[in-house]
């Protein structure tokens, strides 16, 4: 039934990780099982036996061929530096090779606690495991890089988290765990051999093309890739409103993907200086910092990689710095293709980002819906018919009605017709997103009556984002005064 598994990770230097098998549990359920992810993985589905399945995603048998383990890495929260963090909770059980024929790492979280776990349970409770699936699944619906869900069950066991909750395993799959923070664990410690060794594992799996490369200009050339795939990550996220929260260097991946579903949500009513962490409390991770809080962590990882770019120091700082100070270009230039095309524009043209910019301008004046005001000017691009349901979102309209003139004077410079213009703005600014007051009911509908029907409605409607599906207006919505949620928190 189950895939075979690699050992890449496993068959580097002992230092990298600690074996750990997962702490077995109570008495496990499988609640949510991802069919399609476990197709792309290799998974035999005809020979699918739900009672195997349920023990091996609660890690209470450990699957042939596996070798788990807890991975070592250190990391900047919230700006502080921790030299030792590692899987407080999660268990690595190994790679599969998918049918399109990628590594993806298989990991266990909430397995138990580790020799990383600082006085941690190790555990998860069921709250977080359901909003880590149900928001994954959705940024993968909308084709942004990040981790999947595979699996979730409930443990027959309670957690403490201020009140005890029912706990859960999520089974978490990636392109690999590997973070900034990673790399700064062995560099904290005087370890350039473990750095290179590291950076060369992660050119192997991830930057396959620099392998060509030899000596000091590999390392330089990686530091260039990642911060490319971060630069695009991140325009991606404020391309839907996305607010990860909790932005360590121990949550920011080498290979580009999202990572550590904890206190995250989607901005409604447009506020660059949104924050739902509960435990951000200086604003440090507000949605628009997140392009630059990115960069930070990028140089953070320049730090761990200067022994490698060159052995003179002085030459390796300024050959990382003159990396670093390309990024905002490159940054700019994602953003202003991802909101391009959500506007309709085809083409680049002096003056975009101004114009962009504006309308971010009037949406905050007039209180308006981020996900709602880009979908509604799909509509409005293919005539003046949609501007009503438009001028409805806002609070203040005299904005928005100047601003529409000068965006179809913008697009009458282009020849697209305009049914193939809407075509294309409705695939990337989706309808549906995981707002969080319906997330919040889904999970609370689960924790308090262990029904997990709304769980399930809502994950079928936010992993088809960008169609309209009949009878399931409802999900479009805002939260109504009383059921809006300010906070978010981490399962930890």
């Amino acid at each position: 039934m189950f895939p075979s598994f690699t050992l890449r990770y496993a068959r580097l230097p002992g230092r990298f990780f600690e074996r750990f098998d997962p702490v077995p549990v109570a008495s496990p359920r499988l609640v949510a099982f991802n069919r399609s992810l476990a197709e792309e993985l290799g998974f035999d589905l005809d020979a699918f036996d739900r009672e195997e399945a349920t023990v091996w995603f609660a890690g209470n048998v450990v699957p042939t061929g596996a070798e788990p383990l807890a991975q070592a890495y250190a990391g900047h929260q919230f700006g502080g530096f921790v030299p030792r963090l590692g899987d407080g909770r999660a268990v690595l059980l190994g790679e599969v090779t998918d049918r399109a024929g990628r590594l993806r790492d298989i990991q266990l979280k909430g397995a138990g606690r580790t020799p990383f776990s600082r006085g941690g349970d190790g555990r998860a409770p069921l709250g977080p495991v359901l909003r880590e699936y149900l928001v994954s699944e959705a940024m993968q619906a909308m084709g942004i890089p990040t981790t999947r869900a595979l699996a979730a069950v409930t443990t027959g066991e309670r957690v403490m988290r201020g009140l005890p909750e029912p706990g859960a395993i999520l089974t978490r799959v990636a392109a690999s765990h590997i973070r900034v923070g990673t790399f700064q664990y062995f560099a904290a410690r005087g370890d350039t051999e473990a750095v290179r060794e590291l950076a060369d594992h992660v050119v192997s799996r991830h930057y396959p093309e620099l392998g060509r490369l030899s000596g000091n200009e590999r390392y330089l050339a990686l530091m260039t890739a990642i911060q490319a795939r971060q630069a695009a990550l991140m325009a991606k996220w404020m391309g839907v409103g996305f607010i990860h929260g909790v932005m360590n260097t121990d949550n920011t991946t080498v290979s580009g993907e999202t990572i550590d579903y904890g206190p995250c949500a989607f901005m409604e009513t447009y506020d660059p200086k949104t924050v739902f962490s509960s435990i951000d409390e200086g604003k440090r991770y507000a949605y628009a910092n997140q392009p630059w809080i990115a960069q930070w962590n990028l140089a953070r990882l320049a730090e761990t990689l200067l022994p490698l770019i060159d052995d003179d120091q002085e030459r390796a700082v300024e050959l990382a710095t003159e990396t670093l100070q390309a990024y905002p270009a490159r940054y700019e230039s994602e953003w202003l293709a991802v909101m391009r095309a959500k506007l309709g524009m085809e083409r680049e043209e002096r003056g975009d980002e101004a114009l962009i910019e504006a309308l971010l301008g009037v949406m905050q004046e007039g209180h308006a819906d981020f996900t709602l005001t880009f979908r509604q000017l799909c509509d409005c691009a293919r005539s003046s018919a949609g501007d009503t349901a438009l001028l409805e979102l806002f609070e203040r309209v005299e904005g928005i009605e100047g601003w529409l003139e000068r965006w179809r004077a913008r697009l009458a410079q282009e020849t697209l017709a305009p049914a193939d213009r809407v075509r294309r703005m409705r695939l990337v600014n989706p309808l549906y997103i995981p707002r969080n007051h319906r997330v919040q009911q889904a999970l609370t509908a689960a924790i308090d009556e262990d029904d997990f029907a709304p769980f399930e409605a809502l994950l079928a409607v936010i992993t088809q984002p960008y169609e309209e599906q009949a009878g399931c207006e409802a999900y479009t919505l805002p939260a109504s005064p009383s059921e809006r949620v300010f906070r978010t928190f981490c399962g930890t």
